[in-house]
């Protein structure tokens, strides 16, 4: 499932905040990507997609990410400050395949925008040029929408649904859940009144995406004015820790959908945190300490490690990775 949640009116640090929610764990490595890296769109770890326009690309800026079942990309911030969240959406339909278009399948929708783009407005511009294709990993395809943020306070919301491109862009948009589709998301935020906040009003407090982005919602717009970037990392995590998941929760009938972690991403001074639900250490890194070099190598660390806390940046080791 998953929550997204921007606070970039702090006057502090451009602050992002996610929930990974899934029914059971995906394997999360974090991964460093230098400039220089060479993908192609129709590579689907080291496998061909088959497909006759795949695109090829090399990477123009290096990038801090996380996995998900070593396929793909599922969170993640450059070197230039744009960070890149993707967020399950059943109503996903990418449409048919079109041939004209070089093909990037979903798993890499969000590593190409962070190689190749540097601003909110650039990654939306390259995306009009390319197809996406859907992918389908452990029994589940990946059905997911996309969240965009930069430095300089841009957000975008992208999905497909029917086939089609629905785009919402500005500094406004700063919360993101999964199903509806965002339309029918804010439409149903519209219909609360959070005018008069109080320990007493009635908040939508279940796990489903309609509550969490009215509760994440109503709690961002709660916070005061941090006197930090400490600070203001610590609210943004406040936030998405109200929304995640408990263990157990049930969520239709698809089972349970807790929260396996949560990350928050410091667009301003350019640090990844990563909390993983069944650890008690919140870790970070400063992407400001990493060699992104043409060259330099594929580097990851596991966060599923005790042994682990604080800062972690100089604990990646090289790695290879098929993606």
């Amino acid at each position: 499932m998953c929550t997204r949640v921007f606070w970039n009116d702090n006057g502090k640090a451009l602050v992002v905040g996610r929930t990974m929610d899934w029914p059971e764990s995906t394997e999360p490595i974090w991964t460093i990507f230098p400039r220089g890296a060479k993908r192609n769109g129709g590579m689907l770890a080291g496998h061909s997609l088959g497909l006759e326009n795949p695109l090829k690309w090399t990477a123009k800026y290096g990038s801090l990410i996380v996995s998900v079942y070593g396929l793909g990309t599922v969170d993640g911030l450059n070197e230039k400050g744009l960070a890149a969240h993707m967020l399950f959406l059943p109503e996903t339909d990418f449409g048919p395949v079109d041939s004209s278009k070089p093909a990037v399948h979903a798993g890499l929708w969000a590593q190409y925008l962070l190689d190749r783009a540097s601003t909110v407005g650039e990654a939306l511009a390259l995306q009009d040029d390319i197809q996406l294709v859907m992918v389908e990993a452990r029994g589940r395809q990946a059905t997911v929408h996309l969240a965009l943020e930069d430095a300089n306070g841009d957000s975008a919301i992208v999905e497909y649904v029917d086939g089609k491109q629905t785009v919402h862009q500005g500094s406004e948009y700063q919360v993101m859940t999964n199903s509806p589709a965002y339309d029918e998301q804010l439409a149903l935020l519209a219909q609360q009144d959070f005018s008069k906040p109080s320990s007493d009003m009635p908040l939508p407090g279940n796990v489903n995406p309609r509550d969490r982005f009215q509760r994440a919602t109503y709690f961002l717009s709660m916070l005061p004015e941090p006197a930090s970037e400490r600070e203001a990392i610590a609210s943004v995590l406040s936030v998405v820790r109200n929304t995640s998941v408990p263990f157990g929760a049930p969520y239709k009938d698809v089972g349970i959908y807790n929260t396996e972690y949560r990350t928050v991403l410091d667009l301003s001074n350019k640090r990844s945190f990563f909390e993983l639900s069944t650890s008690p250490n919140v870790l970070w890194a400063d992407l400001n300490q990493i060699d992104f070099t043409k060259g330099s190598g594929v580097r990851t660390l596991d966060p599923d490690n005790l042994d682990l806390s604080g800062n972690i940046t100089d604990r990646f080791t090289p790695a290879e990775v098929a993606f």
